[in-house]
């Protein structure tokens, strides 16, 4: 909050400095910056400290706090003592001092206001609260006249919504006609073995059976009053097989009807082409896009559903994160042969025939709906050099165009000359048609993104160590904290990404995936309503969101915001309930138990606030 709405004649006149106030969740206090401790006080209830570029801060740990004289406070440093991010300073007794009647409502100060002007962003293993308010700090930087924790509206066609996809939360999985997908073999994901045919075990074959429930969904996400619902659409539910030359109708038929509702609730349907879910027949029988024959499937499923959903329609992806096909060949692209036995002459080739499948649908798109908007969609992850050293900033680039590249054909109509240095030192031929280089240059009209995470790079092959939970490979950085599957959480990336992607291409972003996956637990709130406690899912939230606005000051484009799994569904990296992402409780479990009911969790209240106010309220309560 800010310092204004502190109960105290000190602090809320700023008497002290410009700053936020903060309510700790645990009873420690961390370094929020790399600096130096300029003195503790006595009775240990505050710091105060000196950021590497002069900048004096003070942490007051709750409101005349000194009257306890320390009691239920102990300093884990002294004076002249040099911290990093992430250090501990002082703990305390929470349960304590509240039962003695103190506020611990928390200052955190700039005390020389002249050096406010060079306070930045920090990231670190900071306390996400001490994050939060230093972001808002941030913010407010080139805004001061208007006061501290303002947020800016976001633009006036700013599309608020969440995302899911057809294979994680539909189920029916053999429902009317609808052949198998890869999905339906993968019952533990992209951590797991294939196996022959759909087994029990399989968490997709019944999702949270948004097949039967889509009303219900639509009508909820309705009620938090989204602009947008990102959703795909199942290949397998139009053509089975996927090589058959007419559609299932009773498939196209389901579509109608969630777009038709979608429609009557004021939601913008936002529809991914192929999402991870390569008919099972093209997998096995084509080795999947392996096969130039599927550019000739793809685009008659792909002319079936512009022309079947034109008027319902207007903002089509082509390929979920296309670029995960170099990691996930199986999963991303339906490549059936072993990933060990894969060649980078093989990754490439099928790289070519989806680059080639999505241009081709780009053009057919215009031509059927001139009005459309159609994209395409990557995995972003900024990739940082894991030192200053050359060898490392070098090795970053190279690193960094295993992502930009597919971006870069798509937006720029032809492959980018550092990909001819690559093909000659991997050996790789690209086989191409007369016709591929000009169909290349049919190019989208936006780029969305998915944004979890970011990574760090090095040339030192001893210090390569994959992070956990990551499909790209690189290696964590050591001033990052990660959730318990390993992602690290950075949302300054995701501003970083903002700015890179605009800058190269000067395209409108759309940001389709972002959350974090966690475990909920449902409880009973103070009016025996079932709901989650998720206030780390709003931080998460909140931190991201914080530096989506800053882009947008920037000048970066960006036409929306997704999040990711708006109602719980099962994760695409591990095939598991227990990792929720949503706004939505859905009573279902890794064990197949549960109800299927529908729960709103705290975060439901909190994103609706924020598409009411338009990004307004993403500093209230701070």
């Amino acid at each position: 909050m800010p310092l204004s709405n502190v109960n105290d004649p000190v602090f809320s006149t700023e008497m002290m400095g410009q700053g936020v106030a903060i309510l700790p969740k645990r009873g420690r206090v961390v370094s929020p910056v790399n600096g130096k401790v300029v003195s503790v006080f006595e009775t240990k209830h505050a710091v105060t400290l000196t950021f590497d570029n002069g900048a004096e801060i003070l942490i007051h740990v709750g409101l005349d706090t000194v009257s306890l004289n320390g009691q239920y406070f102990e300093a884990l440093i002294c004076s002249g003592e040099k911290v990093k991010i992430g250090e501990p300073l002082l703990q305390f007794d929470i349960d304590k001092i509240k039962r003695q009647g103190f506020d611990l409502i928390s200052p955190l100060i700039i005390c020389n206001t002249a050096s406010f002007k060079e306070v930045v962003s920090f990231t670190g293993k900071e306390v996400k609260n001490w994050k939060r308010s230093l972001s808002l700090l941030k913010i407010n930087l080139h805004n001061r006249e208007r006061g501290l924790c303002v947020m800016k509206e976001f633009p006036a066609d700013f599309l608020w919504g969440g995302a899911i996809a057809a294979n994680q939360s539909e189920g029916a999985y053999n429902a009317d006609g609808k052949g198998l997908s890869i999905q339906d073999v993968m019952p533990k994901g992209f951590s797991g073995p294939i196996t022959e045919e759909p087994t029990p075990d399989n968490m997709k074959l019944v999702g949270i059976d948004f097949y039967h429930r889509y009303k219900e969904d639509i009508k909820l996400l309705a009620e938090m009053g989204f602009k947008a619902f990102r959703i795909s659409i199942a290949w397998s539910r139009i053509f089975p097989n996927g090589d058959e030359t007419e559609p299932n109708e009773l498939g196209l038929q389901f579509y109608d009807r969630v777009f038709d509702e979608c429609k009557k609730n004021g939601i913008e349907p936002i529809v991914t082409i192929s999402h991870y879910e390569t008919p099972l027949y093209l997998s096995k029988m084509y080795d999947g896009w392996l096969n130039r024959k599927l550019i000739d499937f793809f685009i008659r499923y792909v002319e079936t559903i512009f022309t079947r959903y034109k008027d319902k329609v207007k903002y089509w992806l082509t390929f979920n994160e296309i670029n995960s096909i170099l990691y996930e060949p199986f999963c991303s692209g339906g490549i059936y042969t072993d990933k060990d036995k894969l060649t980078k002459q093989d990754l490439y080739q099928a790289i070519h025939h989806e680059l080639v499948a999505s241009a081709m649908a780009v053009k057919l798109g215009h031509e059927i709906m001139p009005n459309a908007k159609i994209g395409c969609m990557i995995l972003a992850v900024p990739i940082y050099p894991l030192s200053s050293k050359p060898d490392d900033v070098i090795a970053t680039m190279q690193k960094q165009r295993e992502i930009v590249f597919f971006a870069d054909v798509h937006a720029r109509g032809e492959y980018p000359a550092y990909m001819r240095r690559f093909f000659k030192e991997h050996n790789i031929e690209i086989k191409m048609e007369p016709e591929d280089r000009e169909i290349l240059t049919h190019t989208v009209d936006f780029i969305s993104l998915s944004y979890y995470m970011s990574l760090c790079e090095t040339a030192d092959s001893a210090q390569k160590s994959n992070s956990k939970g990551n499909i790209l490979g690189g290696i964590a950085n050591p001033f990052l904290e990660a959730n318990e599957w390993g992602w690290q959480i950075d949302p300054q990336g995701l501003r970083y990404m903002l700015n890179e992607l605009y800058d190269r291409y000067k395209l409108p972003l759309f940001i389709v995936e972002n959350g974090v996956g966690a475990r909920d637990v449902l409880v009973e709130d103070e009016n025996g309503q079932k709901t989650v406690l998720d206030d780390y899912r709003i931080d998460y939230l909140r931190d991201h969101l914080l530096q989506v606005g800053e882009a947008l000051e920037d000048g970066v484009e960006v036409m929306g915001y997704t999040a990711w799994g708006c109602i719980d569904l099962v994760s695409a990296s591990t095939a598991e309930l227990r990792k929720r992402y949503g706004f939505i409780y859905v009573d279902r479990h890794d064990d197949g138990s549960g109800t299927l009911e529908r729960y709103k969790k705290k975060s439901f209240y909190w994103y609706k606030r924020v598409i009411e106010s338009n990004g307004k309220s993403l500093s209230e309560g701070m």
